[in-house]
C-alpha cells in the first residue's frame, strides 16, 4: 500500500449518506477502511505532532504556585461605603455600585475586599515593589497589570467568608512573597480609607488639642512678662507678707515712739540716748512709709536707699486684678489641656481598636512542586488533536473528490480560490 493515498483512491470510496441503518453502517465501514489505509499518514501525522509537542512541554518555563488564606475584617456600614466608593473608582470591576449598595444593607464584604485586592492600586503598588513591568517585560503599565490579574486567583468561600489567595509565578519566593503582599496591600489600604467615629473623634480632638496647646503657651508667656515687670510672683503671698512685714514694722515703731518720750521726759531733748532713739523711730518710720508707698513716693526710696525688690502695698490691688486675671486664664488652659490630653490618648486607643485588620488564616508557604506545565497532558492532548484533524482532513478531502464539479458548493468554493489565487498573483506582480 502506498505511504501517500492519491486522490483517485480516494475517490473510489464514496461517502455515504442518507438512507436506514444499514446505510449508516456501510458508511462508518467506509470511513473505517479509509483511516486505515491513511494509518502510515496518521502515523507520521502523530509522531510529528508528538516530537513537536514534546518540545513544547520542555520549552514552557516551570509555573510555582504560593496560597494565602485570610479572613476578611468586619467593616462598619460608613467604612465599606468609602472602600466601595475607592474600588469602583480604582477599579475596572464592573457592578461595583450595586455590591456596595448591599454590603451597606447587611451582607457579607468579602466580595468587596476581592475588589479591593483586584484594584489598581493594589496592583500598581505590587507592580513598582516587584518591578513586574520588566519581570513580565511589558512595555505598557496596562498590559502588566493584566497579565499579573491573569496570574492571580482570589476566591471567597461562600459559607466561611474566607478568601484564599493564589498567585504563580516562574519564580519560587517571587510568588510566595507576591501572596503575602497582597495581604500588606489590603492591610494598608483598608488602614488608608478608615473614616470610622474613633478616627474622626481622635482628629477633632488634635486639632482641638493643638490649639489649646498655642493657647496656653502664649497665657504663661503673658504671666511671666507681668510677673517680671512687677515683681508680682504670688499677689496673695506677698499681701500676707508685706501686711505682717508692716505690722511688725509698726509694733517696732510705736515701741521705740513710747521710749522716745520716755527718754526726753527723763533725759531731755540733748542726750545721747534720745538722740538714738529719735534716730531709729525715724529710721522705722521711713521703712513703714517705703513699704506702704514704694515706686509712688520716690523721695523715701531715695532717702532710704535702694527701691524694693517687690510692689508697695498700696500698688498690690491693682496688681491683683490684673495677676488674678492671667493666672485665671492659665489655670484655665491647663486644665482643658489636661483634659483634651486624657481624651486624645482615649481616642487614639479607640482608633487603634477600630481600624480592621486582615486576619491570616494560612500564611503563603514556599512552593515545592511546579503547578504547571502537564507536560504529559500536553504531549496527550496534542497527539490525540493532530491525530483527529489528521483524520478529519481525510475525510474532507475524500467528500471533496466525490462531490460533483456542479455541486453549488463545490463551485462557490472553485470561485473563491480563484479570486484569492489572482489577487496573490497580482501582489506578487506588483512587488517585482
Amino acid at each position: 500500500m502506498d505511504d501517500v493515498i492519491t486522490d483517485e483512491r480516494l475517490a473510489e470510496r464514496p461517502s455515504l449518506a442518507g438512507g436506514g441503518p444499514r446505510d449508516h453502517h456501510d458508511a462508518w465501514i467506509s470511513n473505517l477502511a479509509l483511516l486505515w489505509e491513511g494509518r502510515r499518514f496518521l502515523a507520521r501525522v502523530a509522531a510529528a505532532a508528538l516530537a513537536l509537542s514534546t518540545v513544547a512541554a520542555f520549552v514552557l518555563p516551570k509555573q510555582y504556585q504560593s496560597m494565602t488564606r485570610i479572613m476578611p475584617p468586619e467593616q462598619s456600614s460608613g467604612g465599606a461605603a468609602m472602600l466601595a466608593a475607592l474600588a469602583g473608582k480604582e477599579s475596572p470591576v464592573s457592578g461595583l455600585a450595586g455590591l456596595a449598595g448591599g454590603l451597606i444593607a447587611g451582607r457579607g464584604n468579602g466580595a468587596l475586599f476581592i475588589s479591593l485586592l483586584r484594584s489598581d492600586t493594589v496592583s500598581g503598588h505590587l507592580i513598582d515593589r516587584f518591578q513586574l513591568q520588566h519581570v513580565y517585560r511589558k512595555r505598557y503599565l496596562q498590559d502588566t497589570a493584566k497579565k499579573l490579574a491573569r496570574k492571580t486567583t482570589v476566591s471567597e468561600d461562600s459559607k466561611s467568608g474566607v478568601i484564599t489567595i493564589v498567585v504563580e509565578d516562574t519564580d519560587r519566593g517571587r510568588a510566595r512573597d507576591l501572596a503575602a503582599a497582597y495581604v500588606d496591600e489590603l492591610n494598608v489600604l483598608v488602614a488608608k480609607v478608615n473614616t470610622s467615629s474613633a478616627r474622626r473623634e481622635r482628629e477633632f480632638v488634635e486639632q482641638r488639642l493643638q490649639t489649646v496647646q498655642r493657647d496656653l503657651q502664649q497665657a504663661q508667656l503673658d504671666m511671666s512678662e507681668f510677673s517680671t515687670k512687677n515683681a508680682a510672683i504670688d499677689i496673695k503671698e506677698q499681701t500676707r507678707a508685706m501686711v505682717d512685714a508692716g505690722a511688725h514694722v509698726q509694733a517696732q515703731l510705736v515701741a521705740s515712739e513710747s521710749e522716745l518720750d520716755s527718754l526726753e521726759q527723763i533725759y531731755g531733748d540733748h542726750n545721747v540716748r534720745v538722740r538714738a532713739a529719735e534716730a531709729r523711730v525715724a529710721t522705722l518710720r521711713r521703712e513703714l512709709d517705703r513699704e506702704s508707698n514704694g515706686a509712688e513716693f520716690p523721695s523715701v526710696q531715695q532717702t532710704s536707699g535702694e527701691p524694693l525688690p517687690y510692689p508697695a502695698l498700696r500698688q498690690l490691688p491693682a496688681l491683683a486684678v490684673q495677676w488674678a486675671n492671667l493666672y485665671r486664664q492659665v489655670r484655665i488652659q491647663e486644665t482643658v489641656f489636661e483634659l483634651l490630653s486624657s481624651q486624645y490618648e482615649t481616642a487614639r486607643i479607640e482608633e487603634a481598636k477600630s481600624i480592621p485588620t486582615v486576619r491570616v488564616i494560612d500564611p503563603p508557604g514556599w512552593p515545592e512542586k511546579k503547578s504547571s506545565p502537564h507536560r504529559l497532558i500536553i504531549v496527550l492532548v496534542s497527539t490525540v488533536f493532530a491525530l483527529a484533524a489528521a483524520s478529519l482532513f481525510l475525510l474532507a478531502k475524500r467528500s471533496w473528490l466525490v462531490m460533483r464539479e456542479t455541486d453549488a458548493r463545490k463551485v462557490l468554493a472553485n470561485q473563491v480560490a480563484a479570486t484569492l489565487k489572482s489577487y496573490r498573483i497580482r501582489l506578487h506582480t506588483a512587488d517585482r
